[in-house]
C-alpha cells in the first residue's frame, strides 16, 4: 500500500495544493524520490517510465527546499525542448500555488530572449529551460547561478548531444557545491557517462517501474502492411478511432508534412509538429491538441516530448523508431495516469524481423493487429470520400448560370437516387484506375 504524500514529508501548502488538483497517491518513482530529496544531500538519478510523474517527483521536494526568502536562482531544470518546459512550468506553478511568494520562470529558446532578461531582473527562485537559451542568458550575464544550489537534467536520455556541448559551460557557474538531479526514461551508455562525468561519485540511484516499458495499461501491437496500402491502413485505423486523441511519430519532419497533408485532404481532424516550425506555429498546435480541438498529432520524436494530455487513446508508430529509448517515449505518450492505451507499430514485411528484438530489449510482448481485408479498405475510402463532399464549402466564384445548368441535368432525381449514381460512378473511376495504372506502366 502507497504511502500519503503527507508521510513522504510534503509540507502543508503543497499538500493543499495536489489536494486541489486531486493528486491523492504518489507513484512509485515519488515515493522512493521525495524523501531522499528532503532529507539527503546527494546527487540522485532517478530512472522511470515516460509518465509516471517524474516531474513532480522531484519538482514538489524543490518547491519545498527553496528559500523564497531569498531573491536569487537557487535550482535550474534543464529540459530538451520549449514544449516539456512549458509542462514543467505550468505543473511547477500549480504545485506551488499556496507557497508564500515563491517565483518560478521559464527561459527556453523558439520565443524573443528579450522578455525573459526582463523577467530574470526580478525575484526569482526556480528557472525551467532549454541548454541553449539558457547558455544565451549565461553569456549575455543575464542570469546568475552562483548561488544556484540545484540542477536538474530532466528527459536527460533527451538531451545527450545537447549535454555534451554545453553542461560544461553551465556547471561552470555553479558552486563547487550544489546537487545535481538526473531524471531519464532510459539508461543508455551515454547517459552514464554524463553520469560518471558529472555527478558525484556518491550518486543515489532510484528506479521505478523499469520491468516494463509506458506502463501495463499499454497494449504494444504491430501491423503488417505493403508500402502501396500503407496510408490507406492506416486511415482505416484512424477512422475506427473516431473521437478519440492520438499521436502519429514519423521520422523525419518531411514524412510528417506528407503524411499530416494527407490526412487534412481526407478531412481529418490533425496538425503536425515538428522543429522547423515556428514556435508560434508549435504553440498553437499543442493548444489545439490540448484543448481537443484536433484528434490526431503527427510529430517527430523531439517535437512531442513535453505532451502530457491524459486522454492520448492511442499512438502509431508510422515509422519504426530507430532505438528502443524512442519507442519507450513514443509509447510513453499513452496510457498516462492510470489509463489504458494502444501503441500501434506500422511494418512493412522485411521490419517484422526487429520485433523480438524491441521484445527482449523491453520486456515487452507485441501482439499481431489484424490487417483489415482490401473490401474493408475499399469502404473506408469511399466513405472518406463521402466526407470530402459533405465538408467541401460551396465555390462563390462558379457563375449562377453554370449552377443552373447543373442543377437542371439533376433535377428529376430525388436525394437517394442522386447518392447511388455519385457511389456508383465513385466505384467505376476506382476501378478504372486499378486496371490503368498498370496498363499505362507497361505500355512506358
Amino acid at each position: 500500500m502507497s504511502k500519503p504524500f503527507s508521510a513522504l514529508g510534503i509540507s502543508a501548502p503543497i499538500l493543499k495544493a495536489l489536494s486541489e488538483l486531486n493528486i491523492v497517491d504518489p507513484t512509485e518513482i515519488q515515493q522512493k524520490t521525495i524523501p531522499l530529496l528532503l532529507t539527503e544531500t546527494h546527487d540522485l538519478v532517478g530512472l522511470a517510465k515516460t509518465g509516471t510523474g517524474k516531474t513532480a517527483a522531484f519538482g514538489l521536494p524543490l518547491l519545498q527546499l527553496i528559500n523564497t526568502e531569498s531573491p536569487i536562482v537557487q535550482a535550474i531544470i534543464l529540459v530538451p525542448t520549449r514544449e516539456l518546459g512549458q509542462q514543467i512550468f505550468r505543473n511547477l506553478e500549480d504545485f506551488g500555488k499556496h507557497i508564500p511568494n515563491i517565483a518560478i520562470a521559464s527561459t527556453c529558446g523558439g520565443i524573443p530572449i528579450k522578455p525573459q532578461i526582463e523577467r530574470l531582473t526580478q525575484p526569482t527562485h526556480i528557472v525551467v529551460a532549454t541548454p541553449g537559451r539558457l547558455i544565451d542568458l549565461i553569456q549575455r550575464k543575464a542570469i546568475d547561478l552562483k548561488q544556484t544550489q540545484y540542477l536538474v537534467l530532466d528527459e536527460a536520455d533527451e538531451m545527450v548531444s545537447i549535454l555534451k556541448e554545453s553542461l560544461d559551460e553551465i556547471v561552470a557557474e555553479l558552486p563547487k557545491k550544489h546537487r545535481t538531479l538526473l531524471f531519464s526514461a532510459t539508461l543508455p551508455g551515454t547517459i552514464k557517462q554524463l553520469i560518471q562525468n558529472y555527478l558525484n561519485k556518491n550518486v543515489v540511484q532510484v528506479s521505478a517501474d523499469m520491468e516494463t516499458v509506458g506502463n501495463q495499461g499499454i497494449d504494444h501491437e504491430y501491423i503488417i502492411v505493403d508500402p502501396i496500402e500503407k496510408l490507406d491502413v492506416l486511415m482505416h485505423f484512424l477512422n475506427s478511432k473516431e473521437g478519440q486523441r492520438g499521436i502519429i511519430f514519423c521520422k523525419t519532419k518531411a514524412a510528417v508534412n506528407k503524411l499530416a497533408k494527407n490526412l487534412a485532404i481526407n478531412r481529418f481532424s490533425s496538425g503536425a509538429l515538428h522543429g522547423s516550425l515556428s514556435q508560434g506555429i508549435r504553440d498553437r498546435i499543442m493548444e489545439q491538441f490540448r484543448e481537443g480541438h484536433i484528434n490526431i498529432l503527427v510529430a517527430t520524436d523531439l517535437a512531442a516530448r513535453g505532451i502530457d494530455v491524459k486522454e492520448i487513446s492511442y499512438v502509431v508508430n508510422y515509422h519504426l523508431p530507430d532505438t528502443y529509448e524512442n519507442y519507450v517515449h513514443r509509447s510513453g505518450r499513452t496510457a498516462r495516469a492510470g489509463a489504458k492505451g494502444l501503441s500501434l507499430t506500422v511494418l512493412q514485411e522485411e521490419e517484422a524481423i526487429e520485433i523480438p528484438e524491441f521484445e527482449k530489449e523491453l520486456g515487452i510482448k507485441f501482439t499481431q493487429f489484424q490487417k483489415p481485408s482490401v473490401v474493408s479498405l475499399e469502404e473506408n475510402n469511399t466513405l472518406l470520400w463521402a466526407k470530402q463532399i459533405f465538408k467541401t464549402k460551396p465555390n462563390q466564384e462558379i457563375s449562377t448560370d453554370l449552377k443552373t445548368k447543373v442543377k437542371t441535368v439533376f433535377h428529376h432525381l430525388t436525394k437517394d437516387e442522386l447518392i447511388e449514381k455519385l457511389l456508383a460512378n465513385y466505384v467505376l473511376q476506382n476501378k478504372i484506375d486499378v486496371v490503368e495504372k498498370p496498363v499505362k506502366k507497361f505500355k512506358k
